[in-house]
């Protein structure tokens, strides 16, 4: 690993160099049109698609949390920023670990400037540092287009900051509840007198304690990325990110809170399973180089190398009933699991592209076709406990010396795999008159997989290597200027690494997805609101099925199921100085014997944000966010009733520089349990913090 993380460091070094050679020509050729400036001020994500369409002109749902939402809500963790999304339910099972859902199904998509590969399990470890992005796409529905693999829940897009045209950036010191200590800068520096080159640097670091028992958290980030202007029409960016993130007394697994005699415990909010031996210490590095050459008035090729690499050491402790899954009703009947172990991840995405504009019959239409291939090796080595596995563990809540260290094995091969996909794909935006659009594209998918899964107990899939080829169309009408009416259809297809009961891995799942939907701008195109009916039909999802008697791991059957539903979303601004988002989701979620299934995704969703400046005292900013969800529970586990989860704040120019924010979370201190599909564990209590940012 090390070797390829230092080939990626000296490439992106290599890069670097090169821009400081082409800032330097630039200076004497004394260009009169910089190419790169001019796509610095006019970036565009490209969304659902891969083609640069606006929010209401996509055939999908679309939700954003720009970096204004993330900095006025204190939204420094991406599990946190994503919980207060339209649609999306972030189901933190454990400390360090955490699965996100959207219209019924787990997100096994999340990506940095569109591209990355699916998550294993569709389980996420730790957290972005949200200072390191300009914003936050949520895209929900199947993303095949875009990705080329996918189920319909959606996709999470992270778009990372880049260098601007000019000089400056902002630091922040926060302190808060529970030893909370952040310190942050992003500083961006144009380079060069003609502006063909620049670079940004993004800096976090965050220690604090917690609302557990004896958890404790340290993140520091570390990102920096370079562009600059290659001969007349070339532009080269390279970047590079570090991230250290250490936890120690980290929960694997949950809370049992369901006893033998049909009662739920109502433990302590910081009640933690975990003991004061453990931790969960994980380094990543990610480094990418992109390359855009501009071929004409319309035209542009673009080449993207991603290389992120990421270790982790576990030292962790499972408590769990070993006989009837439950408590007894004095809170005993848990033992103790010991676990050790050193896991490495290597994920590498290549992307070439054409995109740009071509006339036809009189009309001017999109196209992009391209090629892209991702391939992603894991290894998980641990280590047997010799002593103190299994023990009985007193009645919850217990202390973190419940249990005492093992002695650890040798380090042995627990699990390895390996998956390579290699796709093309075209997509097109046709202007079929002045109001009718179509978007139409196809992806042929080649997946090869090899060994085991990372999370699961090894096994073979039976089924290696698979080819798809999957199409997608959706169509756009211009009902008036401000009322669009749109329909998309396309295929699902994604790998999966659970096993069956026999061990083996199962088939990728199958399906298709379709949503009808109008999109309306308000208010001179301030405010866009969309109303989506969505229905999606998956062939042979993996569905947990229970335990395997010899060695008590989970093993999963395909099942078929649909989710159909509705959803609303108003986003933008009702005034100059007043910003709203308010969304709601409704499904309906059927296995294939008609009947409900997932009980633990909510059926109902609210979720809104709302900030405003007050008339008469202008420097002063207010805020409120929220969530309600309907009442959850899960067959043979706990029951949640229906709840609000509130946050505020209050932030107040002392002046053109300088801002003091205070942010306070679940602002009326609701005891509720979260991360229910896989357990349970009390979400945080109230909380407060102070922020002190300083414009550069």
């Amino acid at each position: 690993m090390k070797n390829n993380l230092t080939l990626t460091a000296i490439a992106v070094a290599a890069a670097c160099a090169t821009l400081g050679d082409a800032q330097a020509q630039a200076a004497t050729q004394n260009l009169e049109s910089v190419v790169v400036t001019g796509k610095r001020a006019n970036r565009v994500s490209k969304g659902a698609t891969g083609l640069p369409m606006e929010l209401k002109e996509t055939p999908q749902t679309i939700s954003t949390l720009d970096k204004e939402d993330l900095a006025n809500f204190g939204l420094s963790g991406s599990n946190e920023a994503l919980g207060l999304a339209t649609g999306i339910n972030v189901e933190q099972y454990e400390t360090n670990r955490a699965t996100f859902n959207a219209r019924g199904f787990e997100i096994q998509l999340t990506q940095l400037d569109g591209l990355g590969m699916t998550n294993s399990w569709g389980t996420v470890v730790g957290r972005e540092d949200t200072f390191l992005f300009d914003k936050i796409e949520l895209i929900r529905g199947a993303n095949g287009l875009l990705t080329g693999v996918g189920n319909s829940s959606g996709t999470i897009n992270y778009v990372r900051k880049r260098p601007t045209n000019q000089d400056g950036g902002e630091a922040q010191l926060t302190f808060g509840s529970w030893n909370k200590k952040r310190a942050a800068l992003d500083y961006n520096k144009v380079l060069s007198a003609d502006g063909s080159s620049a670079a940004r640097l993004v800096v976090a670091h965050e220690d604090k304690d917690s609302y557990l028992r004896d958890l404790k958290d340290e993140r520091t980030t570390v990102y920096g990325v370079i562009d600059g202007q290659i001969g007349d029409n070339g532009v080269l960016t390279a970047g590079l990110t570090v991230i250290s993130a250490k936890q120690d007394s980290p929960m694997w697994g949950s809370l049992t809170l369901l006893r033998t005699d049909g009662t739920q415990a109502d433990l302590p909010v910081g009640t933690s399973t975990s003991q004061k031996w453990t931790f969960w210490d994980t380094n990543t590095y990610v480094g990418f180089l992109e390359y855009t050459h501009r071929l004409g008035a319309d035209w542009e090729a673009k080449v993207t190398y991603n290389r992120r690499e990421g270790d982790e050491a576990t030292q962790l402790f499972y408590a769990y009933s070993p006989t009837t899954g439950m408590l007894n009703p004095d809170n005993t009947g848990l033992s103790g699991w010991p676990y050790r172990s050193l896991g490495s991840t290597e994920n590498t995405v290549i992307d070439a592209n054409i995109s740009g504009q071509f006339s036809a019959f009189g009309r001017k239409h999109k196209l992009l076709v391209g090629w892209n291939r991702s391939n992603e090796e894991t290894r998980t080595d641990s280590f047997a406990a010799l002593t103190n596995a299994f023990l009985p563990l007193p009645a919850l809540p217990y202390n973190g010396d419940s249990s005492p260290e093992p002695t650890w094995g040798a380090r042995t091969l627990a699990s390895a795999g390996e998956q390579t996909l290699t796709r093309f794909y075209a997509a097109s935006q046709l202007s079929l008159t002045d109001s009718l659009k179509s978007v139409v594209g196809v992806n042929a998918v080649r997946l090869v997989r090899g060994g085991g899964s990372r999370y699961g107990a090894g096994g073979q899939l039976l089924d290696p290597k698979t080819e798809e080829v999957s199409p997608y169309l959706g169509f756009t009408y211009d009902i008036t200027p401000d009322l669009l009416g749109y329909v998309s259809y396309s295929d699902i297809f994604a790998a999966q690494e659970q096993s069956d009961i026999n061990g083996n891995l199962l088939a990728p799942v199958k399906g298709v997805n379709t949503e009808v939907g109008i999109k309306a701008e308000w208010l001179d195109k301030q405010l866009l609101t969309t109303l989506a009916v969505f229905t999606a039909k998956q062939q042979g999802l993996a569905t947990y099925a229970g335990t395997r008697p010899e060695d008590q791991t989970s093993y999963y059957e395909p099942k078929d199921v649909n989710s159909e539903g509705v959803e609303i979303e108003a986003s933008g601004r009702i005034a100059k100085d007043t910003r709203v988002t308010l969304g709601y989701t409704h499904l309906k979620l059927t296995g294939p014997d008609g009947k409900d299934i997932y009980e633990w995704v909510p059926r109902n969703t609210v979720n809104f944000r709302v900030d405003s400046r007050l008339p008469m005292l202008p420097a002063l900013k207010l805020g409120v966010a929220g969530r309600w969800q309907s009442d959850v529970y899960k067959v043979g586990s706990v029951k949640q009733p229906a709840y609000v989860k509130l946050n505020a704040f209050a932030a107040y120019d002392v002046n053109d520089r300088t801002t003091l924010r205070l942010n306070v979370d679940n602002l009326t201190d609701k005891k509720a349990i979260g991360g229910i599909a896989y357990g349970a564990i009390y979400i945080p209590p109230r909380s407060v913090g102070v922020t002190l940012a300083y414009k550069l």
